[in-house]
C-alpha cells in the first residue's frame, strides 16, 4: 500500500492509494463535501473545482498522485472573508439556488478576484465558461460578482429580507423543499451523496448493467470497469413527423435532457428508509420517479451495511427521463394535431392547456420520457397555440401569467404575475433561470438518439446548455399581485420560448441552431 501526502486547506493529509483514485475520490474520503460530482470522470461541469498550488483544477480528472506534496484549497479553505463575502453576494443577488454548482464556481471566481480581473466582463465570461449552472441562468452570478467588485454588499437583497419567505418562494418555483441562505452557497443543501455515513459502501452501475458495490468510490469505480462514453458525431434528428395539414405553425422537437447537476443518489441503512435523491430543489422534475432509493434499500439489506447508490452522468443520460419529443401542426384558430412520444400523463397536460389540440401518442425508440419534466407537454401546447393565434401572454396551469419580448440586441424582457412574490430576489432569479433554459430549449439543446433508441450524447457539454457568454441580459418585471403565491417561472419558461421562436421567424424545428447573441 502506498500513501499520497498533500496539504488540504492548510493541514497535511495522507491517503492510501491501494485503488487508483482521483483527487475528488480522495476529497470524498477525507470528508470534503463542497467539491461536488456532477459529471465524473468527464471533467466538464466544474462542480468539483479546487485550487492546486493556487490554480483552478477540476478534481474529478486530476489523479491523486499528481497532487503529492502540493497544496489543495477547497471552498472552505478560501478563508473566512472570501466565504462570507461570496455567500452574502450570491444569496443577496439570487445567484445560488440549489447550491450544487456554487462552491466550485466560488473557488474560481475568488481566484479571478485575487488576480484583479473580477471586474472584467470578458474575463468573467471566460471564467464561468469552465462551469455549468442549470438553475440561475448565469446573470445573477455575474451580478453577485459585480457587487463584490464594487463593495456594495451592505443591504444587498434588502436589510429586512425574510429568508423563510424566500425559501417558500424557492420551494414553490422548484417544486420541492428548498432552503435559502449562506450555507447553500457552500453546497450544504443536504445532498444524498454528502450525507451518507462515512463507512457506507458505494454502489455504481457496472459495464454490464449490474450494480457493483465497493468499500469506497475508488474501489466501486474500479469494480464497475466502465469506460465512459463520449459525445457522438451523429446529428440530432427529430424522431416524429409533422402531421399532414394546412397549418399556421409547424414544430418538431428532439429529445432534451433536463440536465440537473446533482446526480441521482440515495443511501440506506439495512431495514431502514432510503434517502430521497432530491435535496435542495426539484431537479426540474427529472427525479420524480428515480429508482435509486429502491436500489439503495435492496443493496443495504443484501450487504447488511449502509449503502450509497449513485448514478454517474452517463447513467443519468442513458436511464433518466427526457422531455418527450413531438411534432405538431396548429391552425390559426388554435386547433391542430400534436404527435408526441408516448408518455404517461402528457396527453392530459396538453389537452388541459389546449383542448382544441388532438393528441396522438406515438411509440418511439429512445430513452425514457416523463411528463414531470418542467412544463412538459403543456408548455409546447401553449407556445404552439399562441404562435398560431397571435396571443402574446402565457397562462400556466397554476394560473400564473407571463409574457416576453426580445430586443434588437437579443435582450429578453419578461413580465410575470404569480400571486404574492414573497421574495422578489428569489422569484427574479428563478425567472432568469427559466429564461436561460427556454433559450437553450429553442436554440441549442438536444441529444442524439439513433434509430435503435441508443443515446449518443453522453457528456454534459454535449447537451447544448448555453454558457454564460451565450446568454443575453434578462430583465424581469414582477407585476403587483396580492393573491396566493403560485409558480411563475414555468410560465416564464413558455413565454420566453414563444418570444424567441417568434423573433427567429417560427422555424419548424427546435433547436433552431440560431444564436441569441452574435
Amino acid at each position: 500500500m502506498e500513501n499520497v501526502t498533500f496539504h488540504l486547506d492548510g493541514r497535511e493529509v495522507s491517503v492510501d492509494t491501494s485503488s487508483p483514485m482521483s483527487l475528488l475520490d480522495a476529497l470524498h474520503r477525507l470528508g470534503v463535501t463542497s467539491a461536488k460530482d456532477g459529471c465524473s470522470p468527464q471533467g466538464q461541469c466544474g462542480c468539483c473545482t479546487v485550487l492546486v498550488d493556487g490554480d483552478p483544477r477540476v478534481a474529478c480528472v486530476t489523479p491523486l498522485r499528481r497532487v503529492s506534496g502540493r497544496f489543495v484549497t477547497t471552498f472552505a479553505g478560501l478563508g473566512d472573508e472570501p466565504v462570507d463575502t461570496w455567500s452574502k453576494a450570491l444569496v443577496g443577488a439570487g445567484g445560488s439556488q440549489c447550491g450544487f454548482c456554487t462552491p466550485g464556481i466560488v473557488v474560481r471566481l475568488e481566484w479571478l478576484r485575487q488576480r484583479g480581473s473580477l471586474g472584467d466582463p470578458a474575463a468573467l465570461d471566460r471564467t464561468l465558461a469552465a462551469h455549468l449552472c442549470r438553475c440561475t441562468g448565469w446573470q445573477t452570478i455575474g451580478e453577485a460578482a459585480s457587487h463584490v467588485v464594487d463593495g456594495t454588499l451592505a443591504g444587498l437583497g434588502g436589510s429586512q429580507r425574510d429568508l423563510e419567505s424566500a425559501a417558500r418562494r424557492a420551494t414553490i418555483e422548484g417544486g420541492h423543499r428548498q432552503v435559502v441562505g449562506p450555507g447553500v452557497v457552500g453546497g450544504n443543501g443536504g445532498f444524498a451523496a454528502d450525507t451518507a455515513p462515512p463507512d457506507a459502501l458505494v454502489a455504481l452501475l457496472g459495464a454490464d448493467g449490474e450494480w457493483v458495490v465497493g468499500e469506497s468510490w475508488a474501489q466501486a469505480r474500479q469494480l464497475a470497469a466502465k469506460v465512459q462514453g463520449r459525445h457522438t458525431t451523429a446529428s440530432c434528428v427529430a424522431p416524429i413527423e409533422v402531421p399532414e395539414g394546412d397549418w399556421a405553425v409547424r414544430l418538431q422537437t428532439s429529445w432534451v435532457e433536463p440536465a440537473y447537476l446533482e446526480l441521482d443518489a440515495s443511501w440506506c441503512e439495512p431495514g431502514g428508509d432510503p434517502t430521497e435523491p432530491l435535496a435542495n430543489g426539484g431537479a426540474f422534475g427529472g427525479k420524480a420517479d428515480s429508482p435509486l432509493p429502491a436500489v439503495a434499500r435492496k443493496l443495504a439489506d443484501r450487504h447488511g451495511r449502509a449503502v450509497l447508490a449513485c448514478w454517474t452522468r452517463e447513467d443519468v443520460v442513458r436511464h433518466g427521463p427526457k422531455r418527450p419529443p413531438l411534432a405538431a401542426g396548429v391552425a390559426a384558430d388554435g386547433s391542430g394535431i400534436v404527435r408526441i412520444a408516448r408518455t404517461a400523463g402528457v396527453a392530459d397536460a396538453i389537452t388541459a392547456m389546449a383542448p382544441r389540440l388532438e393528441v396522438v401518442e406515438v411509440d418511439v425508440s429512445g430513452p425514457p420520457t416523463s411528463a414531470s419534466i418542467r412544463a412538459a407537454g403543456w408548455a409546447e401546447a401553449a407556445v404552439l397555440v399562441a404562435a398560431a393565434t397571435g396571443a402574446g401572454e402565457i397562462v400556466s396551469p397554476s394560473g400564473a401569467t407571463a409574457s416576453a419580448a426580445i430586443g434588437a440586441d437579443g435582450a429578453i424582457t419578461v413580465q410575470v404575475r404569480c400571486g404574492d412574490p414573497l421574495d422578489d430576489v428569489v422569484l427574479r432569479s428563478y425567472c432568469i433561470g427559466a429564461a436561460h433554459m427556454a433559450a437553450g430549449w429553442v436554440t441549442s439543446e438536444s441529444i442524439a438518439v439513433d434509430e435503435k433508441g441508443n443515446v449518443g450524447d453522453l457528456t454534459i457539454r454535449s447537451f447544448g446548455i448555453l454558457r454564460a457568454g451565450d446568454m443575453p441580459p434578462v430583465e424581469v418585471v414582477i407585476e403587483a399581485d396580492d393573491g396566493p403565491p403560485t409558480n411563475g417561472s414555468d410560465a416564464v419558461f413558455a413565454a420566453v420560448a414563444l418570444a424567441i421562436w417568434r423573433s427567429q421567424g417560427l422555424p419548424t424545428s427546435w433547436p433552431t441552431g440560431v444564436a441569441l447573441r452574435p
